[in-house]
This record gives structure tokens, sequence and C-alpha cells, in this order.
């Protein structure tokens, strides 16, 4: 099977991380995998380095173009953008070959054409069932849920705790983190309140929250009016950011919309308790006793929730076993690759 992934973006994080783990899955699956993306891009970089073969353009024009002329060489085109789902339907005419969208984003689509595109899409994925329920709502049709891979790295805790102390995290201090984008859907207004709240209740822990974005001045500023320099602690972004999972006390998410929440599936992977709000999929993540949810917006509660972990180590055994067993039965390379190439098969049966 010869599988075209397509990925046009120029970020680097949790999607583009997915579109590698798909490919390494369909590649070890025996499939003939390359990838098309963005010119000078993250994800031709990091797909190159792994030996894939990347079709790699700076313009939409090259894109139809190259769809156009050689998309009919492959016999699946995976898409895991929305615009790049666009060309791959208008070309559709031309090459003639299936089309499979896998959606990540929790966000509700709008208008006729996106209506008309998921409407002409071969078959349409879902990461969570609060996306499956969105394409249901909004295109009258089924989306099949396949969920996100986590695959395990080695990590470097002594890189970890090198640079935590370079960026301020005492000596002593239990570590509460997040890694999430300064971005509104995040929400990271609602986790300076959260850190707020908890460092009325104890002054035993430092937050660390790793990532970049349009909203991170607007938070450097509400971190100032509260006088939490010393507690509310941003390093940026960080290769390898996985390593800090070996330092962390706890995870948190304090997301308004989340298509699944890929940085969850790590903690559980390398033990580390969640409390997260009940967005999107974080609820089929973090059900059965996997983490602690929260209502959206109620800073409180997720500070009383971590807390809570922190306090209790009963509870916090728990949680971590809970999650560690789910994350390695469901979330592994081999079980979401194959769950892919069943449907991969059906799609070129039918």
């Amino acid at each position: 099977m010869k599988i075209l992934e397509l990925n046009f973006e120029k970020t680097w994080r949790g999607g583009e991380r997915q579109t590698l783990y798909c490919m390494r899955g369909f590649k070890s699956a025996g499939c003939d995998v390359s990838v098309l993306c963005r010119k000078g891009y993250p994800m031709q970089e990091k797909a190159e380095a792994e030996g894939f073969k990347t079709y790699a353009f700076d313009s939409v024009f090259k894109i139809v173009r190259f769809l156009i002329s050689k998309g009919a060489d492959f016999d699946i085109l995976h898409v895991e953008t929305a615009g790049v789902l666009t060309y791959c339907v208008l070309t559709k005419p031309f090459h003639r070959t299936k089309i499979v969208y896998t959606r990540r984003v929790d966000f509700v689509p709008k208008g006729f054409l996106t209506w008309l595109k998921y409407r002409l899409t071969d078959k349409l994925v879902a990461i969570s069932t609060a996306i499956q329920h969105i394409i249901k709502d909004f295109s009258q049709r089924n989306a099949v849920l396949i969920s996100d891979i986590v695959v395990e790295q080695k990590l470097d805790r002594g890189r970890a705790t090198d640079a935590i102390k370079e960026f301020g995290i005492q000596s002593g201090k239990k570590i509460v983190g997040t890694i999430a984008a300064f971005v509104p859907h995040k929400d990271p207004l609602t986790m300076v309140e959260t850190i707020k709240h908890l460092s009325d209740i104890r002054s035993d822990f430092q937050f660390i929250h790793f990532g970049a974005g349009e909203l991170e001045n607007v938070v450097r500023s509400k971190i100032e009016e509260y006088g939490l320099q010393n507690v509310y602690l941003i390093p940026g972004f960080q290769e390898n950011v996985e390593d800090f999972f070996s330092v962390f006390d706890v995870f948190v998410m304090s997301s308004e919309e989340e298509g699944l929440g890929s940085s969850v599936l790590d903690a559980f992977l390398y033990k580390v308790p969640v409390v997260a709000t009940d967005a999107g999929g974080l609820t089929d993540l973090l059900k059965d006793g996997r983490g602690i949810q929260c209502g959206v917006k109620k800073p409180k509660d997720i500070a009383e929730a971590i807390d809570c972990i922190l306090s209790n180590t009963e509870m916090r055994s728990k949680v971590i076993q809970k999650a560690a067993e789910y994350v390695t039965q469901y979330h592994g390379i081999e079980f979401i690759t194959d769950r892919y190439m069943k449907l991969f098969r059906e799609v070129l049966r039918n």
C-alpha cells in the first residue's frame, strides 16, 4: 500500500508529532510512506531525518499541481490538516485517490464549502468522541474513532534537573507543570488563576509552563500583577520537552477546547498524575479514575485537585497505575496502526 501523509503546518506541535508517528507505524506495517509538507519547516526536517521521502512545497499552487499530476500514484491520501484537505478534494477529479482525513481539533467547523469538503472525503477519522459528535452534527457523517499514538522516549532526567535549576526551580519544591501553547483555546489565563489559588493553599511548589504563543505577554503581565514571578515560571519552547516529565510531580491542563490532549498521554506513560479540565477529548482520557477532571474556567477547583494529588499518596498511586495501564494498552503505535490499516483496506475495497 502506498500512502501519502499530508501536513502543511509551520509549527511542530502535537498534530505534527502524530503525523510522524503514523508514518512510522505505516512503514512498520510494510507500507510505502511519504509526506507532503511545507518546505523549510520542522515536518520536512524531521521526516527526512528518519529517511522518509518528502514532497516539500512553499505555496498552495505547487501543492495543487502536485496532486493533479502525482496524486494518482498513491493508494491513500491520509490528510492531517484541514487546509490540505481542501486541495485534496478539489483535485480529486484528476487523481481519484481515496482520501482519509483525521480531524484532531474540536473547533466547530462552519460553512457550506467545509460541509461539502467533508461529504466528498472518503472516510473521516476522529481522535476523540467529542470530535466524533462534532463531525456527525456538522456533516451528518459517521467518523471512525482512532485516537492518538504515544511513543515512549528515553528521558534525560539529568538534563531536566539541570535545566529546571537554571529556570529558577528551588531545591525541595514540588514541581507542577504544563506543556501548552499560549493561545486562546488552551486558556492560559485560567492557569494563572489556578496557580494563584494554589499558592494560597500551599507554598511548597513551583509551576513551570513550557510553550510559546500570542498570549504570552498577557500571561506574564497577569503573573506580575499577582506577584507570582517566583512561582509561575515560563522558560518558553524547549526541544525534547518530554524530558521534563521526569521531574514533574503533577501535570495540568486548563484548556477550554481540546481535541484530545496528547501531552496527557505522555504524562500517563511517564507516570505523572494529571489534573485537567473536561474540555473536548480530555474527558475520554481522564475518565474511570485515570486523572482528576474539573470544569472549564474553574481555577479554584483545579487548584484544589492539584493540592489533593500532592497531598494524598494513595490517590496519587491509584491514578498513576490506572493511567499507565490504559495508555500502554490503547495508545501504542502497533494498536493504532492496526486500526488505521483495517480502515485503509476497507476504504480501498469500497
